[in-house]
């Protein structure tokens, strides 16, 4: 099979509504996966302003690859258990897993594949075990780490802002409807220690670009930012070579300028309605512990 969960094209009379909440989480997976070009009909429908191109491409591409791997992961890289873990999620349901199974897109339409197939479902037992498995992919694969990506896109880009809030409100509703986990989920119970001021800078930088180690998204354009309020020299790379560059022009003041960074992540996450066994609180704790580890360093001259 190609990773897609069976239908039954047979829809029962008044699920319209249930299958229109299934529709909208499947459309704006899709628009994360697909070109402009071929995702201009469905940005109409759901309300959603035109984007170009090169914003698709600079959003997902670039700045913020949707992946659960780099927001979940002990290195922030794409691959790894993170992508094991929801690969595992379509075998279980006896599918092909798609290349990129920890692409948003790619979770977002699974998740509504499952809801919709056990709304087709005529069997009690088929749709409890349909439903079980949707829920383990919102909390473990979904809420885990979507909210905190919503909030970084829609800073990063401004024509992302109305789809991510779009998103984030699908995702508000789909946790506050659903069963809330008992415990966090795996990812951020084996998530790796926080930041420490004992660490060599080698080890800091690592933990700095891994959101589940800072606590908060970084992204070239924040250090953009950073590098043009401090007045440093800004060096083309990846986020960890641009940043150790900046470090090693003034660490006191790039810490510094992170700290705060931190700690406006920390108060993004502690902003975020309660739902269920809520991550919000260990992210917003992590940030908080991040900053004040910068906040030592800076003071220190590091």
């Amino acid at each position: 099979m190609d990773g897609t969960v069976a239908r039954n094209d047979d829809v029962t009379p008044g699920a319209g509504a249930e299958a229109a909440r299934w529709e909208l989480l499947r459309a704006l997976g899709s628009f994360a996966l697909d070109p402009p070009a071929q995702s201009a009909r469905l940005a109409a429908s759901l309300a959603l302003p035109a984007w170009e191109p090169a914003d698709h491409t600079g959003l997902f591409v670039l700045e913020l690859p949707p992946y659960a791997s780099i927001h979940l992961g002990a290195e922030g890289k794409l691959g790894g258990e993170g992508a094991d873990r929801i690969a595992g999620v379509w075998r279980t349901l006896g599918l092909d897993a798609p290349s990129d199974p920890d692409h948003l897109g790619a979770i977002l339409m699974l998740y509504a594949e499952l809801g919709l197939a056990a709304l087709d479902a005529r069997a009690e037992g088929t749709r409890q075990r349909l439903d079980h498995v949707r829920t383990v992919v919102l909390w473990e694969h979904l809420w885990s780490w979507v909210p905190g990506y919503c909030d970084a896109a829609a800073e990063e880009l401004a024509a992302a802002r109305p789809w991510a809030q779009l998103l984030r409100g699908a995702l508000e509703r789909e946790a506050a409807r659903s069963r809330p986990a008992a415990l966090l989920p795996l990812a951020l119970r084996s998530a790796p220690p926080p930041l420490a001021p004992g660490e060599a800078l080698d080890e800091l930088l690592d933990g700095l670009v891994a959101p589940v180690r800072s606590g908060f998204v970084l992204t070239r354009g924040d250090l953009a930012r950073a590098a043009g309020g401090l007045e440093l020299g800004l060096r083309r790379g990846e986020r960890r070579f641009v940043l150790k560059a900046l470090a090693d022009q003034d660490a006191s003041e790039i810490f510094a300028w992170l700290a705060g960074h931190a700690r406006r992540w920390a108060q993004l996450h502690r902003a975020r309605p309660p739902v269920g066994s809520d991550p919000g609180p260990w992210w917003a704790h992590r940030a908080e512990g991040t900053a004040a580890t910068l906040n030592s360093l800076s003071a220190l001259g590091r």
